[in-house]
């Protein structure tokens, strides 16, 4: 199996914060002129994961002479392990401001944060109160207010269990993953805090969680993973909730936009997007 963590360039790493929040730090090749005066980026993993799920996406950012700061939140992946049960969707937004203070500390200016699944709701609802240069939304939980516009054919039950196990992921591929792939995700992933979880899924006992964004002011960019007409209106919905670019991705899976054969789609979006900073 390839292991792309394994592939990573040259960084510095560090321990953030009294619950030693794993922080990998990748300097940018400054290629192109002003590259030093443009704000760091701030990468949000999803749950069950950690900073390994961005594995395939930072080369490109620092290639193009971006600084990033890939974060992992408490109790994952090399963070110090602390009582999932405990855990809540409050402390992982916690999480989150220690990382940008340490970015702004460095690099004297707030991050463009870089959301996945539950990294994005997360990012979303740090960005009504805290100081973020931009917003990146990579096939994001969605809002209340998203699923009330476009709400889910069927709900589920609320996660009963103290914890949530790791995704098995038993298929051998997908419609955009190799095996190589989901075996590299097969080795990394691990549980994740059902409190949190709890708080931002829909079923008949949550609603999930409200975005205010009103209070959201900065450039943003929504990407969706889209295989059929209800998500492409869940993706365009949040753009226009937010006031951001839209990017749909079609025939490709939650997982695939990030460590997926087309992945190089959504990193050259954002590439794209980033050209105003």
């Amino acid at each position: 199996m390839r292991d792309f963590v394994r592939e990573l360039p040259d960084h510095r790493e560090s321990y953030v914060g009294e619950n030693d929040l794993f922080l990998e730090i990748f300097e940018g090749e400054e290629l192109s002129k002003g590259a030093g005066r443009r704000p760091p980026l701030l990468f949000v993993h999803g749950a069950y994961t950690g900073s390994w799920m961005w594995s395939k996406y930072i080369p490109h950012f620092v290639n193009e002479g971006w600084n990033c700061y890939v974060m992992n939140l408490r109790s994952h992946y090399r963070s110090r392990q602390l009582d999932m049960t405990r855990i809540t969707f409050e402390d992982y937004l916690e999480d989150i401001k220690e990382v940008i203070a340490e970015a702004v500390a460095e690099c004297d200016a707030p991050p463009i944060l870089v959301g996945f699944s539950m990294g994005g709701i997360l990012s979303e609802k740090l960005a009504e109160t805290a100081e973020v240069a931009g917003l990146v939304l990579i096939d994001s939980v969605i809002s209340r207010e998203v699923f009330e516009a476009v709400p889910y054919k069927e709900l589920g039950g609320a996660i009963r269990d103290i914890v949530v196990p790791a995704p098995t992921r038993e298929e051998l591929s997908s419609i955009d993953e190799t095996e190589e792939d989901i075996a590299f995700q097969r080795k990394y992933l691990a549980m994740e805090s059902s409190h949190a979880f709890n708080a931002f899924i829909f079923t008949p006992e949550s609603k999930g969680i409200s975005i205010d964004s009103r209070s959201i002011s900065c450039p943003s960019l929504v990407i969706k993973s889209v295989n059929d007409e209800d998500e492409d209106r869940r993706g365009r919905v949040t753009a226009e909730h937010l006031r951001a670019e839209y990017k749909g991705l079609w025939n490709t899976t939650h997982t695939g936009v990030l460590i997926g054969q087309r992945y190089r789609e959504a990193v050259d979006t954002i590439l794209e997007w980033l050209i105003r900073f």
